[in-house]
């Protein structure tokens, strides 16, 4: 994605519905550019366009949680995949995020094997040849795009890599991190079990919420990828549990 794309990916999600006038306006292009740019968005399911208008995607759309502070997300993304070497074999879990390093794993033409319970994941580096993905089985959750419970618990036995790369949805500084799903948080236990180092990578708006579901605690994680917007006081709760820590610039919104 160029910067142009990026920017205005940044304006759509700010605005929620915005005319396409006004983001020519805004970006200083023209209305055939803009129109181009909002189709290759559009095909990625970033985005939708209606009358005259780009707007945000459906909310409960894995492809709209990609879109939420997208720029960030990819910085974040970027940062991880300086971790993993090239002819590795790693596990990444689910998430926005996660989908984004795998993505910036295949840009980067490093030869990856990728362990996921993610079919999104799958789906979205499926134009790749250069990464190899194993898509473990199992109860398959629709809206999330994953594979969880007792039968993919079954399958990770067979697996060990050195990293686990995990998405998350909240965050409290006594336990450590939380999901919204049981059964997701129950798999991501086993994932996090087979593996030596766990990541995490997540937008620091995440650390304002506890969510529901406890999904690793402070000590079966290793590192934390996310960006220089942190809470100071968490920043501090994880460095007394000498968890790594790593953050990348926010992008702030245009105005």
């Amino acid at each position: 994605m160029n910067q142009r794309n990026e920017q205005l990916l940044q304006l759509v999600n700010q605005h929620k519905k915005i005319e396409v006038n006004r983001l020519a306006d805004l970006l200083q292009v023209s209305k055939v550019t803009i129109r181009k740019d909002l189709t290759q968005l559009e095909n990625r399911g970033l985005l939708r366009r209606q009358h005259g208008f780009a707007i945000i995607n459906n909310p409960n759309n894995l492809k709209f949680r990609l879109a939420q502070n997208y720029d960030t997300k990819r910085q974040i993304a970027h940062a991880a995949a300086q971790l993993v070497a090239d002819n590795e074999t790693i596990m990444i879990e689910s998430g926005s995020t996660c989908a984004l390093l795998a993505e910036e794993l295949a840009q980067s033409k490093k030869n990856v094997t990728i362990i996921t319970i993610s079919f999104f994941i799958a789906n979205y580096v499926r134009d790749y040849h250069n990464v190899k993905v194993n898509v473990l089985g199992g109860e398959y959750q629709s809206e999330a795009q994953v594979a969880v419970g007792p039968i993919t618990k079954a399958v990770l036995t067979n697996f060990h890599t050195s990293k686990l790369f995990v998405g998350v949805d909240g965050f409290d500084g006594t336990y450590g991190f939380y999901g919204n799903d049981i059964m997701r948080a129950d798999t991501c236990q086993a994932m996090a079990a087979n593996a030596d180092q766990t990541y995490i990578l997540t937008d620091s708006s995440k650390f304002s919420t506890r969510s529901t579901v406890r999904q690793l605690a402070l000590d079966q994680v290793y590192e934390v990828i996310t960006d220089d917007q942190l809470p100071t006081t968490a920043a501090q709760q994880l460095r007394d549990h000498h968890l790594k820590l790593q953050t990348v610039p926010a992008q702030i919104p245009l105005a």
